[in-house]
């Protein structure tokens, strides 16, 4: 069985989220998609409500396992989950070096484990949740922010908005 691994901290999750996900089970037999959680960062959303946000956003589906992992290798999950496979997302230049970095740190700790890149459609794959996040506030965010995230989570800014 094709099994993969997607990870990312989802805080909040976005379109371009959902689209990998998405390409992961037209890709993979078994996805897991994994929430990050990194005790020296600090979240808008709790790790739960991150997990609930992303369930209410993706339909139900058996090949498809949402959970939390804490602040480890990545490789290591895979591992874990009996993956060979690890899925990322390239949004700008910039990801092409770190993802080559981590192809080679992910393939020296476990070379049986591929990484696979992905592009998602630039409309959806230019903001990360860090920006979707630095959009919110009184100037119209809903506007903006509408387009990016899934409406279960477009909800749950919008009971943010300091207006």
């Amino acid at each position: 069985m094709r099994t993969a691994v997607y990870a990312g901290s989802f805080d909040p999750p976005t379109n371009g989220h959902l689209w990998m996900i998405k390409q992961g089970l037209e890709l993979f037999d078994r996805l897991y998609v994994a929430i990050g959680s990194n005790p020296a960062k600090s979240y808008s959303f709790s790790v739960e409500e991150r997990l609930r946000l992303l369930r209410e956003s993706i339909p139900s589906c058996e090949r498809l396992t949402i959970s939390e992992f804490n602040n480890r290798y990545l490789v290591d999950y895979a591992r874990d989950v009996d993956a060979h496979y690890i899925l990322r997302g390239i949004r700008s230049s910039d990801d092409y070096e770190y993802e080559r970095v981590m192809r080679h740190i992910n393939g020296d700790m476990a070379p049986n484990i591929t990484t696979t890149f992905l592009m998602p459609p630039r409309d959806i794959a230019e903001l990360s949740s860090s920006m979707v996040k630095s959009l919110i506030g009184p100037e119209g965010w809903q506007k903006t922010v509408r387009r990016y995230v899934p409406v279960p989570v477009f909800e749950a800014l919008e009971k943010t908005d300091p207006s």
